[in-house]
């Protein structure tokens, strides 16, 4: 198997990922407060391959919550956002993306934490990980573009944020997508054997730092993003680095706490806008809850259907999804 994509040495690589190992040790240690100002460097990433077409652009915006956001743009139309899983980046899109473009403008974006993008020390309360700040993370770049409304689709923790986003911007969200998820306050608070044993990452990420990320470090096979040979497999594992197995293992520590508050906060708040649930077939949520019923409890407008593949449904099942996320945004 060939190696990924670089631009530098194996001796350049190394030392850059013992400096963001040291940088992380050394901001949890510290127990870092201002966490959404605080970056972890990422100077010796590795450039990135192509693998969106041509007329997609790179871009990275400053955003009014303190991060710096990677993505790309491209297409013409009504404008729609994507938004990818952990442990993964924008390139889950890189199969759907194409097919959208050719009657919307797409903006496929890397949360925070992952990707390219910044990856703050999470801090004692988490809350530069919350689905709040990353869904105004995202709301900002689609600003940044000039729209202010428009359509969202996210897979697993981009799903996550793509609920919140509905919740807190109901006047920008159009419509949104969530694939393969339940919401989270159910996840937790219905907590089986079945579910446990399923999700067990769940609760192994949200353990205080740094013993996940030491794990992941010293054995990427635990939840790491694979090893296929391809330009998206390889871009998964260039950006695979300390401090976004850091940014990672945050998002899930905030799935686990400052969500819930703000779950508890809504007191009931549904999502008024339409909104479409797709779950994989070959992945457990299905056979754990009956997915669409869970979501009609959180949202006043919902649709949805089982498709073939597992859980990473962009990347095993590009034609299917787009199909929905066509059909749906047209109606």
């Amino acid at each position: 198997m060939s190696k990924p994509h670089s631009t530098q040495s194996g001796e350049e690589q190394n030392a850059g990922a013992v400096r963001r190992r040291e940088l992380l040790q050394t901001a949890v240690a510290l127990g870092v407060g201002n966490a959404a100002a605080l970056s972890l460097a990422q100077a010796q990433t590795p450039e990135p391959e192509s693998i969106y077409p041509a007329n997609f652009k790179r871009f990275k915006i400053n955003t009014s919550a303190g991060a710096t956001i990677n993505g790309v743009i491209g297409g013409s139309g009504p404008p729609v956002l994507l938004l990818h899983g952990a442990p993964l980046t924008h390139a889950s899109w890189s199969q759907v993306a194409p097919a959208l473009a050719q009657d919307y403008t797409v903006v496929a974006a890397d949360l925070r934490g992952y990707g390219d993008s910044s990856k703050p020390i999470g801090g004692g309360d988490h809350s530069a990980y919350s689905k709040r700040t990353m869904a105004q993370d995202n709301v900002d770049v689609m600003k940044h573009f000039g729209y202010d409304r428009f359509l969202v689709a996210g897979h697993d923790r981009g799903g996550r944020v793509a609920h919140r986003m509905a919740l807190d911007h109901a006047d920008i969200v159009q419509k949104v997508a969530v694939l393969d998820i339940v919401p989270t306050t159910k996840f937790y608070t219905t907590v089986t054997q079945a579910s446990a044993t399923a999700y067990w990452h769940w609760f192994f990420l949200i353990q205080p730092a740094p013993m996940p990320e030491k794990v992941l470090e010293s054995n990427p096979t635990v939840m790491g993003p694979g090893n296929a040979d391809t330009p998206v497999g390889r871009e998964y594992r260039r950006v695979h680095t300390p401090d976004a197995i850091h940014g990672m293992c945050e998002d899930y520590r905030a799935g686990a706490t400052i969500d819930m508050q703000h779950d508890r906060e809504d007191n009931g708040k549904r999502v008024t806008c339409p909104m479409l649930v797709l779950w994989a077939q070959q992945g457990p949520i299905g056979r754990i809850y009956d997915v669409l019923a869970t979501w009609k409890e959180r949202a006043s407008d919902v649709r949805g259907k089982e498709l073939p593949g597992g859980h990473n449904l962009p990347d095993i099942s590009p034609k299917e999804v787009t199909a929905e996320l066509q059909g749906f945004f047209k109606t």
